[in-house]
């Protein structure tokens, strides 16, 4: 497994026993990744933790005592290898809410943090789901206070403020857009990441972009005397923010149209690598319930963070040093085909590179606080609860002969418990809570139609 890139200082010799031990550990968490013969058992997953921070308190201590508390070198890359990996193992095993989870996370954020803000367009929206993603972060930290390692917590709560702040600024740049034109703000980013994800079809579909490019215009049409106004026909602030996504999106529409979704071979290879680790990602959202085990996270994330950190000042560059250069302001005219063909490169790497970071962030929240024991359980009883839902709002059922089916799933999943638990082998997996309290609600729903049911066949009788 190779390491990170961009290493920054070079390897204290008193530092080599922990890197070593620090990359027996990581080989560890990789074997018991890849072993999908079982699954993740707790206990495994906790000695290697011990076991981690036992070397993050011998590093600090070394550090601390030659005056270097702020190294950064390749044990440091090693160190966030196994963290990150343990933070996804967590999420495996169903320990979501406890501090080591949080750092996965934290640096899925940091990353879209980074990326809303290179690619200068975001709604508030965007900015409040990550704030509150930001806010549970902090709250499982607390609880974590007395039973954490607090060179963890150290480590998480730096990560996590300079998110803080990131957040902070970005909400401050759109501080001054007056609500009377947020509608029209969050339809021009819509229209921007979908002309973007068109782009990176397999076949380029010029009606749909076309189309967009009409929406565009319908949006230009409102304006008067070149602004947009309110209900009460005054010009709201923020003018120069809309303003400039619209002729943004302009720009954008038109140079898609003119590439058709053609890739320079320079960075053909990069686009082929990121289309492919956006698609896999699309398709696990689609299929986790039954599908992800958490830790299958990691490849994709070291895969994006790889390609991220090798950006040369923020530009993709093929290997002869050749720049797909976003950040191209003032060229002259005989230049400006050839800002638009690198606008276009680096505006499409970019968009499958944070579009990617994006599915990551979606599955980290979505994922359960079950363990992947009981997963098949779990995700039977959230199927049987939708089914049951879905039937009371179509109006119950005719009679109780017709939610047989139902009881006798749920009587057959009751009966798996020993002693009110759900065993695998001699393991009690972390979920019990989640797992009871969703078949508790199957019974209770079950229960509700049936007693409809019976209702309606004596006001009949």
């Amino acid at each position: 497994m190779a390491d990170s890139p961009a290493v920054q200082a070079p390897l204290d010799p008193k530092e080599e026993p922990i890197l070593t031990r620090l990359l027996q550990l990581r080989d560890e968490l990789s074997l018991l990744k890849q072993d999908k013969s079982t699954y993740v058992k707790s206990q495994d997953v906790i000695h290697i933790y011990d076991h981690i921070i036992e070397q993050v308190h011998l590093l600090n201590t070394l550090r601390n005592e030659h005056g270097k508390p702020l190294e950064s070198n390749r044990v440091d890359r090693v160190l966030g290898d196994c963290f990150q990996l343990i933070s996804l193992f967590f999420l495996t095993i169903g320990r979501n809410n406890e501090a080591p989870a949080v750092y996965s996370m934290a640096s899925t954020v940091r990353r879209l943090l980074d990326h809303l803000k290179e690619a200068a367009f975001f709604t508030a929206k965007d900015l409040e789901s990550i704030g509150q993603s930001l806010d549970k972060m902090y709250d499982n930290l607390k609880r974590g206070k007395d039973t954490c390692s607090p060179h963890l917590l150290t480590l998480l709560e730096s990560r996590m403020d300079v998110c803080r702040n990131l957040l902070a600024e970005l909400r401050t740049s759109l501080s001054s857009l007056s609500p009377a034109l947020n509608p029209v703000h969050e339809r021009l980013v819509s229209i921007l990441r979908s002309i973007s994800a068109a782009n990176t079809r397999s076949k380029f579909p010029s009606a749909e972009v076309e189309g967009f490019r009409s929406q565009l215009k319908e949006i230009k049409a409102t304006m008067v005397d070149g602004k947009f106004l309110a209900e009460d026909s005054t010009a709201p602030a923020g003018q120069d923010i809309v303003i400039g996504l619209l002729d943004r999106c302009f720009l954008w529409s038109d140079i898609v149209l003119t590439r058709q979704g053609k890739i320079d071979e320079r960075f053909k290879t990069i686009y082929d690598k990121l289309s492919d680790i956006r698609n896999h990602l699309e398709r696990l959202t689609l299929t986790q319930a039954w599908s992800l085990r958490e830790t299958d996270l990691y490849n994709y994330q070291r895969q994006l963070d790889q390609v991220d950190e090798s950006r040369i000042n923020g530009n993709f560059e093929d290997p002869s040093g050749y720049k797909a250069d976003l950040h191209a302001q003032r060229v002259s005219r005989s230049d400006f085909l050839t800002w638009r063909l690198l606008l276009s490169q680096s505006q499409t790497l970019l968009y499958l590179l944070r579009r990617s970071y994006a599915y990551i962030y979606s599955l980290i929240i979505a994922s359960e606080p079950v363990s992947e024991a009981l997963l098949p359980i779990f995700n039977q009883l959230q199927t049987l609860r939708r089914c049951l839902i879905e039937v009371k709002r179509s109006g119950g059922v005719s009679s109780p002969r017709e939610l047989y089916p139902y009881s006798m799933k749920l009587s057959s999943i009751d009966n798996m418990r020993v002693d009110g638990k759900f065993m695998v082998g001699a393991d009690v997996p972390e979920g019990q809570g989640s797992v009871s309290t969703l078949l508790a609600e199957c019974f209770d729903l079950q229960y509700e139609l049936k007693v409809e049911a019976e209702e309606h066949e004596t006001d009949d009788s």
